[in-house]
């Protein structure tokens, strides 16, 4: 296989944080389809992937492809570069975080905070910044796969995307106050918001406002 690098490339809101750590699902390996336009990158990608114990039942270098295969192939996690032909990477997550129910990983060259941003606001749920390391590479994905049952957890409580995706906004910000005012780990912070919902009858999306305005702490 080529060897490949990879910096650090994780930053908050879609930082690390505890469930998962490997790929194993009860019914199989993870499903990921792939979308990078380099070709020699892509394999490599793929190769790894398979080697750390991922099946990926999709690859393309396209950002309209990989919509498509999306919505054919149904994975766990998709994989996207940000510059692709087609579709760039964050206009084809915007559509596949609309329309599936899959978690979305980015792929950049660029580590500026407007990019990040953007990435977010298309419904990202991690980042890598190339060149990237493999040690690296399945933290991202676990990190997807974690914040996306997160998104999965509110979907029964918001009636539209937009809704979902802002509920998560609120989520991540309650859960940095926890983390940072109350100590708190990501995960004891996204249980406590959880329990607190189910206990008082409420969505989490009001037990996060309450966090952030009425000074809400366990």
């Amino acid at each position: 296989m080529t060897s490949w690098t990879v910096s650090q490339a994780m930053a908050d809101p879609l930082g690390p944080m505890g469930g998962d750590t490997g790929p194993e699902l009860a019914n199989g390996r993870v499903r990921v389809v792939l979308a990078e336009d380099e070709a020699i990158i892509r394999l490599d990608l793929k190769e790894t992937l398979e080697d750390e114990g991922y099946e990926v039942v999709g690859d393309t270098g396209r950002g309209d492809h990989a919509v498509q295969l999306v919505g054919e192939l149904n994975p766990d996690v998709v994989i996207l570069d940000v510059k692709m032909p087609g579709l760039d990477g964050i206009e084809a997550a915007r559509r596949i975080a609309a329309s599936h129910d899959t978690a979305v990983v980015i792929l950049t060259a660029f580590s500026q905070r407007e990019l990040i941003d953007r990435a977010i606001e298309a419904g990202a749920l991690a980042y890598l910044v190339k060149p990237f390391s493999r040690s690296e590479l399945v933290p991202a994905l676990e990190i997807a796969r974690t914040r996306h049952r997160e998104m999965r957890a509110l979907t029964d409580q918001a009636r539209t995307m937009a809704e979902r995706l802002e509920a998560r906004k609120l989520l991540d910000r309650a859960k940095g106050i926890l983390i940072d005012e109350a100590g708190l780990t990501e995960g004891d912070a996204f249980r406590f918001i959880q329990t607190t919902a189910m206990s008082g009858r409420q969505t989490m999306a009001d037990v996060a406002r309450a966090v952030l305005s009425d000074g809400l702490r366990p």
